[in-house]
């Protein structure tokens, strides 16, 4: 199965920047792998948000 080129890019620049991993390392996890950290991150940003 093929992968978005628009969407590796979203998903590869919202963990470096949130996590401020190296591209590589972002790029070298496995899809699921990257997606469960978009995801948990994402959960971190609302958690935040509901905070303030």
């Amino acid at each position: 199965m093929t992968y978005a080129p628009d969407r590796i890019y979203e998903e590869v620049a919202y963990v470096t920047y949130h996590f401020h991993w190296a591209l590589d390392d972002v790029l070298d996890l496995e899809h699921s792998q990257r997606l469960r950290w978009v995801r948990e991150i994402a959960a971190i940003n609302r958690r935040l948000s509901e905070e303030r």
